[in-house]
């Protein structure tokens, strides 16, 4: 959508374009470089903390099911922890 579209403009812009750049090439490499970041390093919250390229190559459930059998495990370690203060 043109909202998603001005997001990643506005994004690169304030990445990349902060710096002055004296060859063309510079500029072409910096951008290039903050495409494979954001595509391929950069988590995105409306894909639930994955990067655009874990769900285009499927890996983004198993990221998904180890992180929440993590946050399960930190859960009971917790309570456990509470619990042997408490007592």
């Amino acid at each position: 959508t043109q909202g998603k579209i001005e997001r990643w403009h506005q994004t690169m812009k304030n990445r990349v374009l902060l710096e002055n750049y004296y060859l063309p090439g510079h500029l072409e490499r910096q951008i290039g470089d903050f495409v494979d970041y954001y595509n391929n390093q950069r988590y995105h919250e409306s894909l639930k903390n994955v990067t655009p390229a874990d769900v285009y190559f499927g890996r983004d459930k198993a990221i998904l099911r180890e992180r929440e059998k993590i946050k399960n495990l930190t859960i009971r370690q917790r309570r456990l922890q509470h619990q042997k203060q408490a007592a």
